[in-house]
């Protein structure tokens, strides 16, 4: 074994017991025990301040925490909120959006819903909050009750966001979505961030095995780069660069599920209408030059000629120019465009 990762194993085994799985589990598989973080590790953060929520609150809380914990009935805030620290979150839902009407099929996102652990009698053990979670299949959400998501019982999200402004989410929170088997984790530490050593950029953690690897393209968005993300994310407007990314992200996903840009709800009729508006200006224009073809060769005809003869709309820019060229009227044009010799 590796002794770098047997060092740390050790460390791990130290920690309480209790958290649910390491591995992703499919719905309704049953979770198995497995170590994670010591709570005081997150209070001895200068970053963190703590606030007491009793048990029987904590169901109908709808304020804002990192991590709450039952046993010492505690709950975890950033000391030093900001709305830049929420900012990257709501700009991530506005990209996926972008995506999601590429694709065809929509992606749900649920910002910072409860991501819990229950005991055997269905009460809360521990519960973290995101900064942002994406479901792009949101029938697995099975979103119920507040407790949103249950660690063992539902579909994880494909994505977690949690955005590094002042706070180090790598101490703390990622070892609990490791431990806990959560698939793929977005760290992101913003341009705008207080903490002058922090290197700038997006991390993606996937989930490899029992532990996290960083990788250079979310396996989840598919071809989304780490340094494309980061980039979107802390833009002041949307740059042409970006827009080609998310279309770009959008059709492979498309692809993957056959789907596209027709399928979506509110792109698709516009797309139809935009193709219906461009399909009746060729015809306008096929329809001026076969009249200029036809008047040039001293055929009176009528002035919308040949818009209101049958069969011209759908024939073949070449029969209809064999037959300007050969008509003697606009009925002898419509008896060749129907493919008969007029009289």
């Amino acid at each position: 074994m590796n002794p770098k990762a047997a060092g740390r194993r050790s460390k791990m085994a130290k920690a309480p017991h209790g958290a649910p799985p390491r591995s992703a589990p499919a719905k309704g598989r049953a979770s198995r025990s497995s170590p994670d973080p010591l709570l005081a590790e997150f209070e001895a953060d200068r970053a963190y301040k703590r606030s007491r929520l009793p048990a029987s609150e904590v169901r109908d809380y709808e304020g804002r925490y990192e991590l709450w914990d039952r046993a010492s009935e505690t709950a975890l805030m950033v000391r030093e909120p900001s709305p830049f620290h929420e900012l990257p979150a709501e700009v991530l839902a506005a990209l996926v959006e972008r995506i999601a009407s590429v694709r065809g099929k929509p992606i749900r996102c649920y910002g910072s819903m409860n991501l819990a652990v229950l005991d055997s009698d269905g009460r809360p053990k521990r519960i973290m909050q995101a900064d942002q979670s994406l479901y792009l299949r949101p029938e697995r959400a099975n979103i119920v009750g507040r407790f949103a998501m249950v660690v063992g019982h539902n579909h994880y999200p494909d994505v977690v966001l949690e955005v590094d402004r002042s706070t180090d989410v790598r101490r703390h929170k990622l070892k609990l979505y490791e431990a806990w088997g959560f698939p793929e984790v977005w760290v992101e530490v913003p341009d705008e961030s207080p903490r002058p050593r922090a290197k700038r950029g997006t991390t993606i953690h996937v989930l490899q095995g029992d532990a996290y690897a960083a990788v250079p393209e979310s396996p989840a968005f598919l071809g989304w780069t780490a340094a494309e993300i980061h980039a979107a994310l802390n833009e002041p407007r949307l740059s042409e660069a970006t827009v080609a990314v998310l279309e770009r992200v959008g059709a492979a996903l498309g692809q993957r599920e056959g789907t596209g840009p027709d399928d979506d709800p509110m792109l698709g009729p516009q797309r139809r209408r935009l193709r219906e508006e461009m399909l009746a200006e060729e015809l306008e224009r096929r329809g001026r030059m076969i009249g200029r073809m036809v008047r040039s060769r001293g055929v009176a005809v009528a002035e919308h000629f040949p818009m209101q003869v049958p069969g011209f709309a759908a024939a073949r820019v070449e029969a209809a120019v064999d037959a300007a060229l050969a008509c003697k009227d606009a009925a002898d044009f419509a008896a060749r465009l129907r493919g008969e010799e007029g009289g």
